[in-house]
């Protein structure tokens, strides 16, 4: 446990900042008062605990692995309720406000056995932040698409085919950056040659179990198949016994590895045969699926672990 933890609540223009058990100051979003806190951070040999904010914590998380900070970025959406609200509930704090929040998220800290978030090379960022982009497009393209078959003859029609093409372009455009990108890294093409080895792994799933699972290779399969939010988690109390099921964890991560999954069940013989079993066990179909995305999970991790690319294995 860190002899000192900062607690900090991310906001556009500002950070509220706290001390475990002490008060919130404020702190304006400027590169000088950040690394003003970094170094204070750095001094007090301080981990610094917040929630994931998207682009606007990226100035804080900038500042702090230059000053070689630990940090551990709690994803707010890792479980329902968010996770540093649901501790505030445990802990009887019921109020909301940024000072509160960061407060909050130093208790946490100072309590919880929380682990440092590893910093993304300069290379993994630039991934992410492609493959986040091509998602975003990729849905907008879905929405367009949904839009124009629902409307019929209508003076609008070619405006969204207009949109539409557009965004073909920018997906194309994204595709070849995402292309160079990896091939220009060593460490990235050496991992996506192995992944794209594995059945339903093609260079778009690739890029964005690249991007959105740093961490593949380096955990062990439980704790990566919570990230994914493919772990089955038990429901029971007393003689109680609820059925199984997933929920938290990353929700783009567990939509590629599930598509990944699906064509892997149609065209690999060792997942045929456990579609093929499962369903002979009556078990619905997103379960049988869902199943399948977990082995396929803990084959990828064991490729990036090892080095060696997919291999099918024996039937039992």
């Amino acid at each position: 446990m860190p002899d000192f933890v900062i607690g900090v609540d991310v906001s556009k223009r500002w950070l509220d900042v706290s001390l475990a058990g002490g008060r919130a100051r404020r702190v304006e979003m400027e590169a000088g008062a950040l690394a003003a806190l970094a170094a204070e951070a750095q001094e007090r040999g301080a981990l610094v605990v917040f929630e994931a904010t998207g682009a606007y914590d990226a100035p804080l998380r900038e500042a702090l692995e230059a000053a070689d900070v630990a940090y551990a970025r709690v994803n707010p959406a890792q479980a329902r309720p968010a996770q540093a609200r649901a501790f505030a509930q445990g802990c009887g704090i019921l109020g909301k406000t940024d000072a509160v929040d960061a407060r909050v998220l130093a208790e946490m800290g100072a309590r919880l056995d929380l682990s440092p978030t590893e910093p993304l090379a300069p290379a993994r960022r630039a991934l992410r932040s492609l493959a986040v982009r091509r998602r975003q497009l990729v849905e907008m393209r879905k929405q367009e698409l949904a839009r124009r078959d629902g409307l019929g003859p209508s003076p609008m029609q070619a405006s969204i085919e207009r949109h539409i093409a557009w965004l073909d372009g920018e997906v194309a455009a994204l595709d070849s950056d995402i292309a160079a990108l990896t091939a220009a890294d060593p460490e990235i093409s050496a991992c996506a040659r192995l992944l794209r080895s594995a059945p339903g792994v093609g260079p778009v799933v690739a890029a964005a179990l690249l991007a959105d699972c740093p961490e593949l290779g380096k955990l062990g399969r439980r704790q990566l198949a919570k990230i994914a939010g493919l772990a089955p988690l038990a429901r029971d109390s007393g003689q109680y016994k609820g059925a199984r099921a997933i929920r938290g964890g990353r929700p783009d991560l567990r939509a590629r590895l599930y598509n990944a999954a699906f064509s892997a069940c149609r065209c690999d013989p060792e997942f045929k045969a456990l579609r093929t079993r499962l369903t002979a066990e009556g078990k619905p179909f997103k379960a049988i699926i869902i199943t399948a995305a977990h082995k396929l999970l803990r084959r990828l991790n064991a490729m990036i672990k090892s080095g060696q690319p997919y291999a099918p294995q024996p039937s039992p």
